[in-house]
């Protein structure tokens, strides 16, 4: 099949099938005509990426466990670093969880004295968003 139809099967823009492909998670083949061509598994493979990528796994990490994959959602066997992988990406995730926790509970102070010291002679602000932190 070509990337227009995986694309309409597997319900995910042919953009994100060559990133995919770039990335090494999905193969095609050429045609004589140089177009893109997809067998049968390739609906599968994407499904799999699609639940692994919402489980907030990155690319490299998929890369690593599809030879692993089994089935749509997928059910991951087989490998022996399989576990130790997930278990580093989930270290990360929570991380990532306890900054954020940092920086919410931070912020919620600053609001909390600003509230509490209020002047009514203060100026109204005129609404400039602020943007988000980096860490």
């Amino acid at each position: 099949m070509r990337i227009g139809e995986l694309s309409r099967r597997a319900g995910v823009n042919a953009h994100q099938l060559r990133y995919y492909e770039a990335q090494g998670l999905l193969e095609a083949d050429r045609g004589t005509n140089g177009y893109r061509e997809y067998d049968e598994s390739a609906l599968l493979r994407v499904k799999q990426i699609r639940h692994l990528l919402g489980a907030g796994l990155s690319s490299e990490d998929i890369a690593y466990l599809l030879p692993c994959a089994d089935g749509e959602t997928p059910e991951l066997t087989g490998c022996p670093e399989l576990v130790a992988a997930m278990r580093s990406r989930l270290r990360r995730i929570d991380d990532q969880m306890d900054r954020l926790a940092r920086s919410r509970e931070a912020l919620t102070d600053y609001i909390d004295a600003a509230e509490r010291s209020s002047d009514e002679n203060y100026p109204p602000f005129t609404g400039v968003d602020l943007e988000p932190v980096a860490s």
